[in-house]
């Protein structure tokens, strides 16, 4: 078993009129199983409304299945008893930084984590600095977060997510809220943890040039998992991607144009890099 293992999940949201009586219920997640290996870097891409927001609140217990199983590392995550652990293996980033930082001053607030957990002071300290360092924050450990960007204020968060030190990262489209300067700058901290730490990543987004590193892609699409594979694989099938209400990166489209124009280059190009090498190939040969 892996990580995180979810077998024939459902999770419905029910509605209720002002008495209590049941108006109607949305199966926001049907039957999806999951499993994801320690140290993958996976991917979950949806439209607005496809439940993968849904899905990653019950990774980390915010949410209880209806029906199904969720395990994090091998532990069931609708008993009780197990609540503590799960959280303090699988650390959550959610879209708005500003409701995770909570201290006056950077290192106060990545230190929190640690010292609700008993973790003794010299250690809390040792935790900050690490924690600091691996996103690239370090250097503002003495500064107020108001003061921060954007991107800068979701590194933070990151920090005190990692000095809880977690199996498992779930970033809740941890860029939505901010400028493309502040998304390049998240993602290229949580893919070096990913690398440098081994730790496991589990990035919900719907901006797709933030996964062409993923280890795995799955797409949702009205609760259920609609498209799985590599991000070469997923964004090889366009047309599909376009049918599920998703965009593809600029340079995939850009390949994908070219290809119909009938210019001959493989499917499934994620780079620049990729497309000028293919297209320089091609007019050598």
């Amino acid at each position: 078993m892996g990580i995180i293992k979810t077998d024939k999940l459902v999770f419905e949201y029910i509605r209720r009129d002002d008495e209590g009586n049941v108006e109607g219920i949305t199966r926001a997640v049907d039957e999806v199983d999951l499993d994801v290996k320690q140290g993958d870097f996976v991917a979950i891409l949806g439209h607005n409304g496809s439940g993968k927001s849904t899905l990653a609140k019950h990774i980390n217990a915010i949410l209880y299945p209806t029906e199904g199983t969720v395990w994090v590392d091998g532990m069931d995550t609708s008993e009780a008893e197990n609540l503590w652990d799960v959280r303090q293996n699988a650390g959550m980033v959610f879209q708005n930084p500003d409701n995770q930082i909570i201290g006056q001053v950077v290192e106060e607030d990545v230190g929190f984590g640690p010292e609700n957990m008993g973790v003794p002071t010299a250690e809390i300290w040792e935790r900050v600095e690490e924690s600091l360092k691996a996103v690239g924050m370090y250097e503002f450990r003495k500064h107020s977060p108001n003061k921060l960007s954007g991107g800068q204020k979701q590194r933070v968060s990151i920090a005190g997510v990692i000095a809880m030190h977690p199996k498992c990262i779930i970033l809740d489209e941890p860029t939505a809220m901010l400028d493309p300067t502040g998304r390049k700058e998240v993602i290229r901290a949580v893919r070096a943890l990913n690398l440098a730490e081994g730790i496991t990543v589990v990035l919900i987004t719907h901006y797709m040039e933030e996964i062409i590193n993923a280890d795995k892609v799955f797409v949702m699409d009205k609760g259920r998992i609609a498209m799985e594979g590599t991000p070469k694989e997923i964004f090889s099938q366009v047309e599909r991607l376009k049918e599920l209400r998703l965009d593809v990166p600029q340079v995939t489209l850009l390949a994908y144009e070219l290809q119909k124009s009938g210019i001959n280059i493989p499917d499934g190009i994620l780079t620049i890099e990729e497309l000028v090498e293919n297209l320089v190939n091609e007019r050598i040969n």
